[in-house]
């Protein structure tokens, strides 16, 4: 009985035939290929998803950045200097809460909504309260610097801990860097609408606050009480503004879905985030796009954040202020497909060009401030602004993917690189504003005067025109000088995913 069952196992021993076999699964392979890339096309209604995700941050930055100035100043009544402080403290939390959002979203645990989401619906109601009582005038008037300080710090800060995981959502929605930068297309995109929003609605509702003629009525040379109908007309134009956080980001929630960690939940932690700074700071490709972008994006906030106030106080162009504004967003809304398709076909380093079109302008605008100029210079600047905001964040992907093909990390890459970015322009952004608008101080800007002196004129000309222009011819030579910054191809990037997961652990 021994003898049958020997010879079954010798005839089935040979195992050359699952190798036989191994050789058949290519064509299985490559189809296996399609359905996998076809996997990781992303949809429309996800892409425009993900894009309305971008608006409400865009809608009240662009509120704030044309108009806050001018509100504090001339609404609220509080001297130049605290108006510096207003904004650099602000300008410092939200970059402050960068690395703080990064490290504590780099240890949250995946929930049922993902990693990332839950942190976008819970900063959701407060910062649309902070943003609401941002633009409210309290009764006090000895404190109101204070006021504004804390809430625009606190809006900072938590649109930032809403800002980190949604940018880095972008390396979590697909392995495809085509479809990624596509994605990020359509954030821009999204986002240059929330700016158009943001800035026309706004302005729409307040518009009238700040007519020239009351100036000419007035006795005195600074405005002794505040109309209630001003108030009033802020308050709703912050309600209408808060009112996207809550809608958008349901849209949002809905509509995306962060990808699944592909490693095994148990295999680690990965890289700790103080350890990955440690290293993103050392990764020269990295700190070249960083340094660069410093300076461009400073430019950038500059010249918003004054030209509201250059046209009130150092030319003639009250009346085209809303009409100024409107085309500078509507061009940047309309250029950004145009630059996404620029970006593909002749590269990002090449596109970058595309930043210093507005330097001749804005010199043009603060020499020759008319009407037909003015009009000209905002549409250039527009198309400009918008490669400006669409590259730094179509490159950014490509770096990680490159920092983790040199250094086989663990998870966790994205968050290091997001929030660490955003914490130098916006530190930078805060001392070009501070500086700026402690030099209106010392000019002599009177809050609330009628008329102001020749000094404030000439200051406001020089932050229009020469300051940007510096910043951003700074910022190109930066970039353009040195090793190229790293674009990988599709094939690259997808072989590099099956070898290592972009989840945050």
């Amino acid at each position: 009985m021994a003898v049958p069952p020997g010879p079954a196992p010798a005839a089935e021993a040979p195992p050359p035939q699952p190798e036989a076999h191994t050789v058949e699964p290519s064509s299985v392979s490559a189809k296996r290929g399609r359905e996998d890339s076809r996997a990781d096309r992303l949809s429309f209604c996800t892409k425009l998803c993900y894009g309305i995700g971008g608006v409400p941050n865009q809608v009240a930055s662009s509120a704030t950045a044309f108009y806050l100035q001018l509100f504090l100043l001339d609404v609220a009544q509080i001297p130049a200097a605290q108006v510096s402080l207003v904004l650099v403290g602000g300008k410092v939390s939200g970059a402050a809460a960068d690395p703080v959002a990064g490290f504590f979203i780099n240890r949250s645990r995946r929930t049922g909504s993902g990693r990332l989401m839950p942190w976008v619906l819970g900063c959701m109601p407060f910062i649309a309260l902070a943003y609401f009582f941002l633009w409210f005038l309290p009764p006090f008037s000895s404190l109101r610097g204070l006021w504004y300080t804390a809430f625009y710090c606190l809006f900072q800060a938590l649109a930032t801990f809403l800002q980190v995981p949604y940018t880095a959502l972008t390396m979590l929605l697909t392995p495809s860097a085509r479809e990624r930068d596509s994605a990020t297309a359509y954030r821009m995109t999204m986002e240059m609408v929330g700016t158009l929003m943001g800035a026309t609605v706004h302005g729409l509702i307040v518009s009238g606050t700040h007519r020239p003629h009351r100036c000419e009525e007035a006795a005195l040379p600074r405005l002794e009480a505040v109309s209630p109908d001003v108030i009033r007309l802020y308050s709703i134009a912050a309600a209408v503004v808060a009112v996207t956080y809550p809608v958008c980001s349901t849209l949002l929630c809905l509509g995306v879905k962060e990808r699944p960690d592909p490693s095994d939940p148990d295999s680690g932690q990965g890289l700790s985030f103080l350890a990955g700074l440690g290293l993103t700071a050392r990764h020269p490709p990295y700190l070249k796009l960083v340094v660069s972008f410093l300076f461009i994006s400073a430019a950038v906030q500059v010249k918003q954040s004054y030209l509201v106030l250059f046209c009130t106080h150092a030319s003639r162009l009250h009346d085209h202020v809303q009409g100024l504004v409107l085309t500078i967003l509507v061009s940047a809304v309309l250029s950004t497909p145009l630059w996404e398709c620029i970006l593909q076909r002749f590269g990002k380093r090449t596109s970058a060009f595309g930043i210093c079109v507005m330097v001749p302008f804005a010199i043009l605008l603060a020499a020759v401030p008319t009407a037909p100029v003015a009009y000209v210079v905002a549409f250039v600047s527009g198309v400009s602004t918008a490669v400006s905001l669409l590259l730094p964040w179509s490159m950014l992907p490509d770096l990680v993917d490159d920092f983790q093909r040199q250094h086989q990390l663990g998870p966790g890459l994205e968050t290091i690189f997001y929030s660490s970015y955003v914490f130098f322009t916006k530190l930078a952004g805060a001392g070009a504003l501070g500086i700026s608008t402690l030099s209106l101080e010392f000019a002599g800007y009177k809050a609330g005067a009628c008329q102001q002196v020749e000094e404030v004129v000439v200051t406001l000309k020089v932050l229009i025109g020469a300051v940007p222009t510096c910043m951003i011819l700074t910022g190109l030579c930066i970039l353009m000088v040195g090793p190229k910054v790293p674009s990988q191809d599709t094939s690259c990037q997808l072989s590099l995913r099956r070898r290592t997961s972009y989840s945050l652990a």
